[in-house]
C-alpha cells in the first residue's frame, strides 16, 4: 500500500517501520525548539507532515512502549485515530503521567502509526425480543471472570 506524504518543513522525516515485521510506523517529531512535558502536562507535538491515507483505512496513533515504560509519555486518546479524508498537519497528543519533566527534541520517535482496514456499519432499530440471547447476557465488566 501507498500513502502519500507532504512534507511541511526539510527537516520532518516520514514515518519508518524499525523492523521488517513492524505493525506500527514510527512517527517523529519536528519542532522549532525543545517541548518540556512536565508531570500530568498534555501536549501537542507537530509531525510537520501531511499523509493521504487510503479509503477503507485509518491510521491509529499509540504509544511507543519505550516512552511510556521509561518516561510515562504516553498518547493519552490511544489509539488516536487518522481518518483517510483528513488533509491537516499530523500531530499526536502526548501526556506525561510520571513525576518528571521530559523533554521532547526534533526528531524523536514520539509514537507509532498502525494503518487499519475497517468496516462501515449501519444500525437496523429494532424490538429488544429481536435481539439474539447470549450466555453472557447483561454482565457487565469481570463477567467473563476476567
Amino acid at each position: 500500500m501507498e500513502i502519500k506524504v507532504y512534507k511541511l518543513s526539510d527537516s520532518s522525516r516520514i514515518p519508518t517501520y524499525g523492523t521488517e515485521q513492524s505493525a506500527g510506523l514510527d512517527l517523529y517529531s519536528c519542532t522549532d525548539e525543545d517541548v518540556i512535558i512536565n508531570p500530568s502536562d498534555i501536549v501537542l507535538i507537530s509531525t510537520k507532515l501531511i499523509i493521504e491515507i487510503p479509503d477503507g483505512y485509518y491510521g491509529a496513533i499509540c504509544s511507543r512502549s519505550g516512552l511510556s515504560l521509561n518516561h510515562g509519555i504516553i498518547v493519552p486518546n490511544s489509539p488516536g485515530i487518522i481518518d483517510s479524508d483528513y488533509r491537516g498537519e499530523l500531530k499526536v497528543i502526548l501526556h506525561n503521567i510520571s513525576k518528571k519533566s521530559f523533554t521532547i527534541t526534533s526528531g524523536m520517535r514520539i509514537a507509532q502509526m498502525i494503518i487499519m482496514k475497517y468496516s462501515k456499519a449501519t444500525f437496523a432499530e429494532c424490538g429488544i425480543n429481536d435481539m439474539t440471547e447470549t450466555i453472557r447476557g447483561e454482565g457487565g465488566f469481570g463477567s467473563t471472570s476476567y
